[in-house]
């Protein structure tokens, strides 16, 4: 049990932050859960973890999910997938997982600049591009949640509408990594879904969690946490690129 006490307490908080802004667990449980169990095998059970977690959060708030932007996005995110699947053979990431970090920072950080005038709106023409950046990133290194919060921020105005269909493009993403790990053999670990077992009730209860938290959040609230949340992820995501191991 006291094996399992670090690895649940940093499940709880990653998936606390998951119910209160749709995205970001992996991006907390990752690196801290790398100190105590290989980074292969941490990646591959946060992917396990979030695909429940991530339907859970889209179910509770199920009639505010945007399924259009689902649509217009996953041929893109199935071809991203098979694309990451490609270059994950011959690409070293350090380079693009460095400029997507400061991208996402960059972005994070407009996010909480005051607006002096209104956000524009990105054309859906530009979905399957953004669906396939997002299955290329989830495949290549399993933290697409910053860019899909970056898109479908530039789509819906309500943060409602937001957090809910953020987790359900991540789910959706994560599946497709999942297959091919599946395929790989990476998914055959009895340990491996030994943790994932012990862990799961624990990352539902930190979605409840966060979800009843954001009803005491103003929407404005919400999306300065967001914002937070994602330069701290684009900060982690460089430093991961230049520290990588």
């Amino acid at each position: 049990m006291f094996e399992f006490a670090y690895p649940a307490l940093t499940v709880l908080l990653g998936y606390v932050v998951l119910g209160i802004t749709g995205f970001g667990s992996a991006l907390v449980i990752v690196p801290l859960l790398s100190w105590q169990w290989p980074l292969t095998e941490v990646v591959a059970l946060a992917l396990l973890l979030d695909v429940p977690a991530s339907l859970l959060q889209a179910g509770l708030n199920f009639k505010n999910v945007a399924r259009s932007e689902l649509q217009r996005l996953l041929p893109g995110v199935l071809a991203g997938a098979l694309l990451g699947l490609w270059l994950s053979g011959v690409l070293a990431p350090q380079w693009p997982l460095l400029a997507l970090g400061l991208y996402i920072s960059a972005v994070g950080a407009m996010t909480l600049r005051p607006r002096v005038a209104p956000q524009t709106v990105a054309t859906a023409a530009w979905s399957p591009v953004a669906g396939l950046l997002i299955g290329l990133i989830e495949m290549l290194f399993g933290t697409a949640g910053p860019v899909v919060a970056v898109w479908l921020s530039r789509r819906l105005s309500h943060i409602a509408a937001l957090r809910a269909t953020i987790p359900l493009v991540i789910a959706v993403a994560a599946c497709t990594v999942l297959l091919a790990m599946g395929l790989s053999g990476r998914l055959s670990h009895a340990v491996l879904w030994q943790r994932w077992a012990v862990l799961l009730c624990v990352a539902l209860l930190g979605v409840v969690i966060g979800h009843r938290l954001t009803r005491r959040l103003t929407p404005e609230r919400v999306k300065k946490i967001i914002g937070f949340l994602l330069v701290l992820s684009g900060i982690s995501l460089a430093l991961h690129s230049i520290f990588k191991r």
